[in-house]
């Protein structure tokens, strides 16, 4: 995937992503709602299997520099339905790339590929919840003390989601006229 918004481009990941992929995946803060800071050498295999060799993931990459900016969760589930998810730089977070890159991503999964569904979890209920909350998805349900947390404390698992039907109305399409 190659996919060129404003300020954002999302492509698939490359072995040479590694040491952007680290500062981000390395940074507690930025895990703190997910799971422990990632060592240099998961994130490494993470980036080998996960991101490249199964494309369950997309870099986002800032237009004009090139920097990794962040990385966007797009894992197919099963027919239809994918899971999506951020990380991003913490120097460039409240900035509107998380918004930007999971919105065209949004866009694109609805409009090209014709997902049905596409969810979202997070135990953050504020900035993670929010900005799931702005893309147009719902809160579909909240699984009390279900999961941990980074520092291995339990933790609220917030489920979110959003139906094609739900995008085409808010973006005033029909299913028969998309663009």
């Amino acid at each position: 995937m190659n996919l060129t918004l404003q300020r954002v481009r999302i492509r698939s990941f490359l072995e040479q992503d590694g040491p952007a992929l680290q500062e981000i995946l390395g940074d507690p803060v930025a895990m703190e709602y997910m799971e422990p800071a990632y060592s240099p050498e998961k994130t490494e295999a993470f980036l080998r299997s996960f991101c490249i060799a199964r494309r369950g993931a997309l870099a986002c990459v800032h237009r004009e520099s090139g920097l990794l900016l962040g990385y966007l969760l797009f894992n197919p589930v099963e027919d239809g339905v994918c899971e999506i998810g951020w990380v991003f730089r913490r120097d460039h977070w409240r900035q509107g790339y998380a918004f930007e890159a999971s919105s065209g991503l949004l866009d694109y999964a609805f409009s090209h590929l014709l997902i049905h569904k596409v969810f979202a979890e997070t135990i953050d209920p504020v900035k993670a919840a929010g900005l799931m909350e702005k893309l147009g998805m719902h809160r579909e349900g909240v699984q009390r003390g279900h999961t941990r947390d980074s520092k291995g404390c339990w933790a609220d698992l917030y489920l979110y989601g959003l139906l094609r039907e739900d995008w085409l109305e808010q973006h005033h399409r029909s299913p028969c006229n998309l663009f």
